[in-house]
């Protein structure tokens, strides 16, 4: 059954983005906040395929963290689904992400309308210059810059080096970095085809504030919150020494 509701959400997905991103595309002409209501749209449709045909339901811990004034948010990647479900928690954000995903047809046409911070990893130097130039720029008209600081999505229970990007981008914007941890990879593991239902918990930290920081610090400070977070949200990946990882 889950086989089932799986094939058939990703099927009712794939049909729901096609004309999205083809509408957002064009709508690259109309000011960004027209663009960002048309993807909202988009987005409420996704989130109801994901309650109603997959059984995924969300909660969120610590909403009095965020911030008042838009910052940089550092979070866990363990899935497709934290790159919709953080939309609805932080509006309006833009993603650092790979220029690769431009490319995908209908959904990286809509990313691209969006102006989401699209980086060449290849080309380390620049792609800092990017995150800083169109960082600074986002936060200052606005939005939220959400950053997965590892790189890629990492499976649960484990943790690739967090690398400063984000947290550079804090010092020099000025601007607070909120902490987010989640179990998401519980439901919808990266590479498979059968999504599980159940709930996904989201822990949002306390701000960061730079001020007096450096940005090794700040990295350093946020991935310690996030990684004992998610020793809290999935304990059984996180066995004591001499006991056996659960599968």
């Amino acid at each position: 059954m889950v086989a089932v509701r799986s094939a058939l959400f990703l099927l009712l997905a794939t049909l729901l983005t096609m004309p999205f991103g083809v509408l957002v595309s064009l709508a690259a002409v109309l000011p960004m906040p027209v663009r960002y209501r048309i993807i909202a749209v988009w987005r409420v449709g996704f989130m109801a395929l994901c309650r109603y045909v997959l059984g995924i339901r969300y909660q969120v811990i610590g909403r009095e963290n965020i911030p008042a004034e838009p910052s940089v948010v550092l979070a866990k990647h363990q899935s497709a689904w934290e790159t919709v479900g953080l939309q609805e928690i932080f509006p309006p954000l833009v993603f650092v992400l790979k220029k690769e995903l431009l490319r995908v047809p209908f959904f990286g046409w809509g990313l691209a309308a969006l102006k989401m911070i699209s980086i060449d990893r290849a080309a380390a130097k620049d792609a800092l210059k990017q995150v800083f130039d169109q960082g600074r720029d986002r936060l200052s008209a606005g939005y939220w810059v959400v950053i997965f600081p590892e790189g890629t999505r990492v499976a649960p229970g484990q943790t690739c080096r967090y690398k400063p990007g984000g947290a550079h981008l804090a010092v020099r914007a000025g601007a607070r970095v909120v902490p987010v941890a989640h179990d998401a990879g519980e439901r919808w593991r990266r590479g498979a085809l059968s999504i599980s239902p159940g709930l996904i918990t989201v822990s949002i930290g306390p701000p960061i504030d730079p001020a007096g920081k450096t940005a090794a610090k700040i990295n350093a400070l946020a991935a310690a919150w996030i990684e004992g977070e998610m020793r809290r949200l999935s304990p059984h990946r996180y066995p004591a020494p001499g006991d056996a990882v659960a599968a």
